[in-house]
């Protein structure tokens, strides 16, 4: 169906406060080269103001993403520090417990285990149920924290999970909340598991 300027017309006059209504509109509008009463003037200050929100919500997103990023960074380098650690050490669990959470940034690192041989035993299938399919678990809220982080448990304020080999995993806590969230990724956690697990079997 063709839409003729004259049915345009007719319809916004039909309707005058159809554009106050959807005002996202004025942003595909191109404004009044100039402004002739203050009707038009209005129009044209609906459209400004529909603009600057949209560059307003345009730079907050943006950035948010590079905080994500610098986060996500620091995060990153901090695990290589911790993964160099793991590599000198010649007592994995050791350097687990008391390098690590420096290394990080955090209060407190733990390795859980469902076996024996951890500082942390765990119930059987406790890892399944907390991680599922997952590697890494970011939680705000964290739940069983005596089980997880032992003596650390007052300082959980938020944690992070890491799946390791063999029915395991590695629990780390902090009191502050902008060293462990969900922004900084799960890839370098995922790592930092990873050459866990390997330095727990050498």
């Amino acid at each position: 169906m063709t839409v003729r300027p004259d049915d345009v017309e007719a319809f916004l006059r039909a309707n005058p406060g159809w554009l106050t209504e959807n005002p996202d509109l004025y942003r595909v509008l191109d404004p009044p080269k100039r402004l002739h009463g203050e009707q038009l003037a209005d129009h044209m200050a609906a459209m400004l103001a529909q603009e600057r929100a949209h560059a307003q919500a345009l730079a907050a997103r943006s950035d948010s993403v590079l905080a994500a990023g610098r986060a996500a960074a620091g995060l990153a380098a901090r695990v290589q520090e911790a993964v160099l650690a793991l590599i000198r050490t010649a007592d994995a669990a050791e350097c687990i417990a008391t390098e690590l959470p420096a290394l990080l940034g955090i209060d407190a690192v733990t390795w859980c285990s469902e076996g024996r041989g951890a500082p942390q035993t765990l119930p059987p299938g406790m890892v399944a149920r907390l991680l599922g399919r997952r590697e890494v678990v970011y939680r705000e809220a964290p739940t069983e924290t005596r089980l997880l982080h032992g003596a650390a448990a007052p300082l959980a304020q938020v944690d992070a999970l890491i799946r390791l080999a063999g029915g395991a995993l590695l629990a780390l806590a902090s009191r502050d909340r902008s060293r462990l969230h969900p922004g900084q990724g799960v890839r370098p956690l995922a790592f930092l598991g990873r050459a866990v697990s390997a330095a727990l079997e050498r």
